[in-house]
């Protein structure tokens, strides 16, 4: 997950491989550790999310949690774009943001046995990425 427009990881889950993304939503949800500012109901915060998430119950987690859920199908993005100049796509801060994670030679093939060390270093990964980006120091 990550926060609106700066495409800085705030929150995560991990599970196997073979886990389906719909089912660590609420996981995912759950482990922002920053508590977010009071929604008001004319200004909703979004959270953008890719065709694998486009499911009833996803949509109505996301809502519980107070997001506005954007789910595009697949070549939908693409479609926008040549129907529109100037369209931007919402999720490449998403794909932009694995990459970053895929740097990290340690996270990406998990060696680690215990689900536990893994998070830990994926923390250590989304404090340096963050820590990257702050544009103000001191």
């Amino acid at each position: 997950m990550l926060c609106e427009g700066r495409g800085v990881p705030v929150g995560l889950a991990v599970d196997g491989a073979n886990r389906h993304d719909m089912k660590l939503v609420q996981a995912t949800l759950e482990s922002v550790p920053v508590e977010r500012p009071d929604v008001r109901s004319y200004w909703r915060q979004n959270l953008c999310l890719d065709k694998g998430y486009d499911f009833d119950e996803v949509r109505d987690l996301v809502e519980e949690f107070g997001y506005t859920a954007h789910i595009r199908a697949r070549g939908e993005e693409a479609k926008k774009i040549a129907e529109r100049a100037g369209f931007k796509a919402r999720r490449w801060v998403v794909e932009r943001t694995h990459s970053w994670m895929n740097r990290f030679r340690r996270i990406l093939i998990r060696w680690e046995k215990k689900a536990q060390n893994y998070l830990g270093l994926l923390h250590l990964v989304c404090a340096i990425i963050t820590f990257r980006h702050v544009e103000v120091v001191g």
